[in-house]
């Protein structure tokens, strides 16, 4: 289990998040969703362990995250961070392969070849065939299946997506959702998201961590936790919420202010 217990954060002389307590169990996706500035990614450091709170702590299983080292942590949790990789010089499957150094002694070899893994991820994230091109020679959304590519190969039991679909058309979107989805399912891992599609959090994350001023203003499942009064009052906007004609989970239609 990840916990984070009485989190208080600062940047910059402002207080970001306010005595925040949540909890992320094995095996479910969780959704972080709310508006830009509340603190969405300055949480999700906090669990990845990349940055201490000025008060509270982060535990993964019952220990302080940050007491633990950096490799020992690396096998057990996995972070995408927002914007993805950089255009380097490396080529896919190179950076694919780097996803592995956890596992690897000071020298950078492994007991087994990992060539399998990384082939098995390059498929999934459907790049076998861009394996051999430069990441500066790929999109942003390629790099972005790079990455999650990547974070496959880590083998980790938690993983920390910072807004995923970012560069992603919706067809890319809705592929990279279903792959970590499934992942998910096949190795009972924890994944916690950011998003800031509600309806994409809808339809992947078992509950949602919804905040607001700092705070959380309401956590449980999409058709719990999405509900017209809590959009209006978190994103200070008027909506319409509809049922998915295939899965019944909740999807926001935006309301526009005036008749067009």
């Amino acid at each position: 289990m990840l916990e984070a217990k009485g989190i208080v954060q600062t940047i910059q002389g402002r207080t970001v998040l306010h005595e925040l307590d949540c909890s992320f169990t094995e095996g479910k996706i969780y959704g972080i969703i709310g508006p830009n500035g509340v603190g969405k990614s300055t949480l999700l450091h906090l669990l990845s362990g990349v940055d201490k709170a000025a008060k509270g702590e982060v535990l993964l299983a019952g220990e302080p995250i940050v007491s633990l080292p950096r490799k020992t942590l690396a096998r057990k949790m996995a972070v995408l961070q927002q914007g993805g990789l950089p255009p380097v010089g490396f080529t896919v499957r190179e950076v694919v392969g780097m996803g592995r150094y956890p596992y690897q002694s000071w020298l950078g070899n492994e007991e087994s070849d990992p060539a399998e893994i990384i082939d098995e991820a390059l498929k999934a994230m459907g790049l076998t065939e861009l394996q051999e091109r430069r990441m500066d020679q790929l999109s942003g959304g390629e790099r972005q299946r790079v990455a999650l590519a990547k974070l496959m190969v880590q083998e980790p039991s938690i993983i920390l997506l910072d807004e995923p679909t970012t560069y992603l058309d919706i067809g890319y979107q809705v592929q990279l959702l279903d792959t970590v989805r499934s992942w998910q399912r096949e190795r009972g891992l924890t994944v916690i998201a950011v998003l800031h599609d509600l309806n994409l959090a809808s339809l992947y994350c078992d509950e949602l961590v919804v905040l607001h001023e700092g705070k959380i203003a309401a956590l449980g499942t999409p058709k719990e936790v999405l509900t017209t009064l809590l959009i209006e009052k978190v994103y200070e906007t008027t909506t319409a919420i509809v049922p998915h004609p295939v899965t019944g989970m909740p999807q926001i239609m935006l309301q526009p202010s005036a008749t067009l």
